[in-house]
């Protein structure tokens, strides 16, 4: 069987409310058949996302001191509590058709745990899992924060790998509600922090192995393209 095929794309640094406005865009041309898989890393400004399940009580900043930190605050539609996402932290968010990979909720999540700890353990980290609680830890600090949505059986948010981001802006929030664990970061588990460019590309060929698929790097423009000529010509064209 062929492998499939997942778009890839980076975004650099982009502001959270239009990156989840293509995310938006992308499952529902993804739900359409009008692109395929796609797979988006990129970086952002400052912010605290609330998931689902998440608690205001976890943001113990003020609103003026997250205002002169440059830090904005969303609710959003993922899984999972509160957690941080700021510069130098590499975010994926997979568009994938989950069926057509035969895989549930929770292999997913293991599977993109699996892919950030390869990634680490190219660095000679040792990283494992705890029991409930859905991340990636190395020692009792949690190095990455993953929380998903999943609608029409298409996958969307993702992940978020903390290679040398601003850890003090940690110290604002109670991440994912966990109280008896720290957060920590390449940066401050290896004598010299990697060029995220470097952790991208191998993550990127981690999450291509452990899916089973060839990653094609795209630009926004194109699927916009293909979009906009599926729109102009007409399912049934």
């Amino acid at each position: 069987m062929p492998r499939k095929r997942v778009w890839l794309l980076h975004l650099g640094l982009e502001p959270y409310g239009p990156a989840l406005e293509l995310q938006h865009a992308l499952v529902d041309w993804r739900q359409r058949e009008i692109i395929g898989d796609v797979l988006l890393l990129l970086e952002h400004p400052p912010v605290i996302t609330l998931g689902r399940r998440g608690d205001e009580a976890h943001i113990l900043a003020s609103p003026e001191l997250l205002q002169r930190e440059g830090i904005e605050v969303r609710r959003v539609e993922r899984g999972g509590d509160v957690t941080y996402h700021g510069p130098g932290q590499l975010v994926g968010y997979p568009i994938l058709h989950l069926p057509s990979y035969d895989l549930g909720a929770s292999d997913y999540m293991h599977l993109l745990e699996e892919v950030i700890a390869r990634t680490l353990a190219d660095y000679g980290l040792v990283t494992h899992r705890r029991e409930g609680i859905i991340g990636v830890w190395v020692g009792n600090n949690k190095i990455a924060a993953l929380g998903v949505r999943i609608k029409r059986g298409v996958t969307f948010h993702g992940f978020a790998l903390n290679v040398a981001p601003n850890m003090s802006h940690w110290s604002l929030i109670i991440p994912c509600g966990i109280t008896d664990g720290g957060v920590t970061s390449m940066a401050l588990e290896l004598p010299e922090a990697p060029p995220i460019s470097e952790v991208r590309a191998r993550l990127a060929r981690h999450f291509a192995e452990l899916f089973n698929v060839d990653l094609v790097p795209s630009t926004l423009a194109a699927l916009r393209d293909i979009a906009l000529s599926y729109e102009q010509a007409g399912p049934s064209s």
